[in-house]
């Protein structure tokens, strides 16, 4: 089971240890443990809203980003009647999409409130907001009454500020783009100069019509969502750059909202991405509890600030958070548990004895050294799904080159 009280008393062991430590390094170190923080102990689901005109593949993008059929694909009318919030759930967490009427649509689903589809958008607002927006144009129809749908983006981004007081980035995405000639030509990656040639110009006509209305965009990205599901089960599909634009969601997304996504992608690459954050932090944290000019005190803090690392990798790969799978894993690799670490870890703080104000910034170094090594053996055990050997030697190839790296910068 989830345990993040377990978390919560790793996180007040390292809160108590940097007490001790100046004003200034204390703040910093602070900041990096707010991180590990929001990203563990406060991760929340993502909030995604989804706009873009009749058939421009709103429900077939959710489809793509779960892999499942959760939302229903209108082929000829609206389907999507009132906006509304989607959760999807399972074992590994929930994803919120806010998913509504195309933009511009005058046809009133049964299930509407309004006639006009901005008003619904609006409703909806006024109650909960989305982390992100994803603006969605088929590719054929960038040229479509696109400054309409622009204008109808700023006024929602209006909305959200006047009623949240918060700015929501916007992604563009140029969707249906296996629809483009030539159109036998169809199965991603697209391997065709005409083909491409086609997208390209898409992409650019897009960024120009908001460059022209002075809305910035994060990103613009060509996608296929196209699938064919029979009784819940995928059939076929055209899937192209779902897990790129994952990998977008995450870079804008608040902390708190990243882990989740990336647990429920299964995209390895995201994955990896957000464990390097939190593995960043804490070999960070774990490098200035070291630098405590009091010899044995910080060995807790520090293991406790490892475990809550390798919890939280875990976590992302779907395992549960709590900290029985870091301690087997880091009883297993070697690293932490038992005499051989306690030896390390004594021989390192008796350096502080021997060596002062040097020997802390060897402790530190030695600490930072030791922290991403760990993090990284955990990427590879639980990410990659790679054995123990393979994770123990990953340890200490990563120790080794983040030693020399520290070792340079201080000689």
């Amino acid at each position: 089971m989830n345990d993040p009280q377990n978390i919560a008393d790793l996180i007040n062991i390292i809160e108590k240890a940097l007490v001790i430590l100046p004003a200034a390094t204390r703040n910093t170190l602070k900041a990096e443990l707010e991180i590990i923080k929001e990203m563990i102990m406060k991760s929340r689901p993502p909030k995604i809203m989804i706009l873009g005109r009749r058939g421009a593949g709103k429900s077939s993008l959710v489809n793509a980003i779960f892999a499942e059929p959760i939302a229903e694909v209108g082929s000829v009318t609206s389907q999507t009647g009132q906006a509304q919030w989607y959760a999807y759930q399972s074992h590994r967490g929930t994803l919120k999409i806010l998913d509504t009427r195309g933009l511009g649509d005058h046809t009133r689903p049964e299930s509407a409130n309004f006639q006009e589809a901005i008003d619904e958008i609006k409703a909806v607002l006024r109650t909960d907001y989305p982390d992100v927006i994803l603006f969605l144009c088929k590719a054929k129809e960038v040229d479509s009454r696109i400054a309409e749908d622009i204008r109808n983006i700023q006024l929602i981004l209006e909305h959200i500020r006047l009623y949240h007081r918060y700015q929501v980035p916007v992604l563009a995405l140029v969707t249906q783009v296996d629809e483009l000639d030539p159109i036998d030509v169809i199965s991603p990656p697209y391997d065709d100069h005409e083909k491409q040639t086609h997208i390209t110009q898409a992409l650019e006509a897009l960024s120009r019509a908001f460059d022209r209305q002075s809305l910035p965009l994060m990103h613009v990205l060509p996608v296929s969502a196209y699938a064919r599901f029979k009784d819940g089960k995928l059939l076929s599909q055209r899937y192209w750059n779902i897990d790129l634009l994952i990998e977008y969601l995450v870079e804008v997304l608040p902390k708190n909202a990243q882990l989740e996504l990336a647990r429920l992608s299964r995209v390895r690459s995201v994955q990896r991405q957000t464990a390097r954050l939190i593995i960043g932090s804490s070999a960070t944290l774990c490098a200035g509890i070291a630098a405590i000019p009091l010899p044995i005190a910080d060995i807790i803090p520090l293991t406790s600030a490892q475990i809550a690392m390798v919890t939280g990798i875990a976590f992302i790969a779907g395992r549960e958070l709590n900290q029985q799978s870091a301690l087997e894993f880091l009883a297993a690799l070697g690293v932490n548990i038992g005499a051989g670490f306690a030896m390390r870890e004594i021989s390192r703080a008796i350096a502080k004895f021997i060596l002062p104000g040097g020997g802390s910034l060897i402790s530190s170094g030695i600490a930072f050294a030791t922290t991403w090594g760990i993090g990284e053996a955990a990427i590879s055990y639980f990410i990659d799904g790679l054995n123990l050997e393979e994770a123990r030697e990953k340890y200490w190839n990563e120790k080794a080159k983040h030693s020399k790296e520290d070792y340079s910068k201080n000689s």
